[in-house]
């Protein structure tokens, strides 16, 4: 039986920014046109004034991003009414391992602690979406649109 890591999150630091960039280059041709590298990610992150990012780890090796824009603004480009998953990334060789849905509900997990009730994000659709990730989670269409990606929503009292 194959032990699951502790999948968990990192502030991102000077040291280990190259590497998290670096994750972005894991990714098929395909899904690097569903979600921003990570480098473009950190940069707007850091000029974002609801931004909280953190590189997403399995045991000591890292393996993904996450970025979350706490606050509606339009500068930022994200009007929404709540927190906001503005990227989301699993490195492709540990896709398929379960890692991003156990990302996802720690992450929820906090959210749900912080009396957060509800998480938007958004995505394209097409060849390597996550729409299909995100769904099987709970999340569910709004039917509003971020420019030419389909806006979900979780209710986090009834997420997976």
């Amino acid at each position: 039986m194959e032990l699951v890591p502790d999948i968990h999150f990192k502030r991102i630091t000077a040291q280990t920014v190259i590497p998290i960039c670096k994750l972005s280059e894991t990714l098929s041709t395909a899904q690097r046109k569903m979600v921003s590298d990570n480098a473009i990610s950190i940069a707007q992150a850091h000029f974002a004034d609801n931004a909280w990012m953190r590189a997403i780890y399995a045991d000591d090796m890292p393996i993904g991003f996450v970025l979350l824009h706490t606050g509606s603004d339009y500068d930022d480009g994200i009007d929404c009414p709540g927190i906001f998953l503005w990227r989301f990334m699993i490195a492709g060789p540990n896709q398929g391992k379960g890692y991003g849905r156990l990302a996802l509900k720690r992450l929820l997990a906090q959210l749900q602690a912080q009396g957060i009730p509800e998480l938007y994000t958004s995505c394209g659709r097409g060849e390597s979406s996550p729409e299909g990730f995100y769904k099987r989670l709970g999340f569910e269409p709004t039917g509003e649109m971020y420019g030419d990606e389909i806006e979900l929503k979780l209710t986090l009292s009834q997420a997976a």
